[in-house]
């Protein structure tokens, strides 16, 4: 059976326009495509390789657990879900977590919980979500909705109801907004599919207040941020508040699907036996790898290095720009980078992203000024140089056309 980019139109969901190849194998920050080209990634599955593709490490964890569990379902304990649950609290000082598949169903967890919390305290007057237009918490109808997007909620019927979207670092329509029905305000300390850009510290410090006037529950998103991306372990960590309710996912287990919710106690006792449930939560294998994960990116020099790589590519993207002048800045944290497009470019981020595809450099977008780097977290700097390389003839085409 000979399996073609042609395949996909033929047998999938046109949910999505994949680019005009199959993939057949990757290691590292390569991807080699069934015709035997190779690729450089700067998109780790969108955030998710956070090790690189079929990293040793992890191909070694997963031998060693699936000769002992892979599934068992919640009716019982496991060791390596209980072990990495101690370690995620552990380093963050959260009291509670629940784990779930993917970022969504995180998102969808986190939203539920709030609910419950405002339900069972305060009664059921007390639902109101805030979110932020352009923010992106999945694609669940609950979580799409929730999401600033109107586009990917549109058309579904009718919508959840109590959630108001207000613009993102906007403190005095957020002063305007959040009231007594305000059960929750949930945001991205960093937006990702809005564009990368990240929440003033000021801003933040305003939400959390009022969140504590209001006893509104605050959730950070860090689906995307999380786990070593933007150069701390959490990107909480680098502002000055912490959430009550964060939602983990992507690249938490290196590839394999998984989620975490992560709280205190005083939010998780609302979710009694029968509330909430998942059947692939928390799966062992998953979780065997996630405890893998958390060992490896957690370290100081790990979370110094991803820092570096972040800077040294922001260095090498603005030499470039000297030479095109295509970028109005780079915005981002660690390597969760955003390349703005300027004014002359407006809304082309999609085709320079397939003339990067087109000279063997994988990207991703965010909107239709932002080219989006999401490499994995230890890709070697002689890797980003021939990225770089790449995106050179890239830009050399873009500016061309």
């Amino acid at each position: 059976m000979k399996i073609t980019r042609k395949t996909f139109d033929e047998v999938m969901f046109p949910c999505y326009n994949p680019m005009n190849m199959v993939i057949k194998k990757a290691h590292g920050a390569l991807v080699y495509d069934n015709e035997g080209n190779e690729y450089v990634d700067l998109t780790s599955g969108i955030a998710v390789n956070c090790l690189g593709h079929t990293p040793n490490g992890v191909q070694k964890v997963i031998k060693k657990t699936v000769k002992n569990l892979i599934h068992v379902s919640n009716i019982f304990c496991n060791e390596y879900t209980l072990t990495l649950a101690k370690k995620l609290v552990n380093l963050t000082k959260f009291e509670k977590v629940f784990f779930v598949n993917s970022g969504a169903e995180a998102n969808e967890t986190a939203l539920k919980l709030a609910r419950r919390v405002a339900f069972d305290e305060y009664g059921e007057q007390k639902n109101e979500i805030i979110s932020f237009v352009n923010s992106f918490h999945g694609r669940t109808f609950f979580s799409v909705t929730v999401g600033g997007q109107d586009s990917y909620s549109d058309g579904f019927g009718p919508k959840p109801a109590a959630i108001t979207h207000i613009p993102y670092n906007d403190t005095e329509t957020f002063k305007k907004t959040i009231s007594d029905k305000t059960c929750a305000v949930i945001l991205e300390p960093i937006q990702g599919e809005g564009g990368i850009i990240k929440a003033d510290d000021e801003f933040l410090k305003e939400v959390r207040a009022l969140c504590d006037k209001f006893n509104a529950a605050l959730i950070f998103d860090e689906v995307q941020t999380g786990v070593a991306r933007s150069g701390t372990f959490y990107a909480y960590e680098q502002t000055p508040v912490k959430p009550d309710i964060l939602t983990s996912a992507k690249g938490l287990a290196s590839g394999l699907p998984i989620g975490a919710v992560l709280t205190y106690d005083k939010f998780a006792k609302h979710f009694v036996p029968g509330t909430h449930g998942s059947t692939f939560g928390g799966n062992a294998l998953a979780c065997s790898v996630g405890s893998y994960v958390v060992d490896k990116v957690s370290t100081k020099d790990f979370l110094e290095g991803v820092k570096q790589k972040g800077a040294y590519i922001k260095a090498s993207v603005a030499k470039l720009n000297e030479k095109y002048h295509v970028f109005s800045e780079v915005r981002g944290e660690g390597l969760l980078l955003g390349l703005v497009l300027n004014d002359k470019y407006h809304g082309k981020s999609s085709e320079l992203q397939k003339l990067c595809f087109k000279h063997k450099l994988l990207t991703l977008t965010a909107h239709g000024d932002v080219l989006r780097l999401a490499p994995a977290l230890n890709i070697k700097k002689s890797m980003l140089d021939r990225a770089m390389n790449l995106l050179d003839k890239a830009l050399a085409d873009f500016t061309k056309a």
